[in-house]
């Protein structure tokens, strides 16, 4: 009955607030029952590790400071260390140097995120998403040739 009633609240209000503010006894059973979503920066660390694999804090702080703009090293060990307590990323301390890796993979995150976008800016509408890119947009003739191609495979 309490998972119940939690997850209508996880629902109604913003997740890191309900698990971390709220009630911080139930963090464990709230990651099992719900996704967290990354916050931008938390999205930019995955795609670190996403792409590099396994990763220091240090050489995922040096490829933010690359790619992306000017980060602090305490600032992303603060916030990859927030991660881990989310459940977002997996730490290992088996060696002096922790090792960060992804909780889910890439094509799994992308997936909830883009199902959620979906959800709350179209409606649920992935035709509307379809129709307001090709709106902002002009598709070049490789563009449409791929989507028929896709489209095909299908049906």
């Amino acid at each position: 009955m309490i998972q119940k009633v939690m997850l209508f609240f996880v629902k109604k209000l913003n997740i890191n607030v309900f698990s971390y503010e709220i009630f911080p006894t139930f963090n464990s059973l709230i990651r099992k029952t719900v996704q967290m979503e990354p916050t931008k920066s938390e999205l930019e660390i995955l795609q670190v590790l996403w792409q590099h694999g396994p990763s220091t804090v240090r050489f995922v702080n040096d490829k933010l400071n690359e790619e992306k703009r000017a980060v602090q090293y305490s600032s992303t060990l603060k916030l990859m260390q927030i991660m881990a307590e989310k459940g977002i990323v997996k730490r290992d301390e088996s060696s002096m140097k922790h090792i960060y890796s992804p909780a889910e993979e890439e094509s799994k995150t992308k997936d909830f995120l883009l199902k959620r976008f979906v959800e709350t800016m179209y409606k649920g509408s992935a035709s509307s998403l379809v129709m307001q890119l090709f709106g902002n947009k002009e598709a070049s003739q490789d563009d449409l040739n791929e989507i028929k191609e896709f489209l095909k495979k299908l049906n």
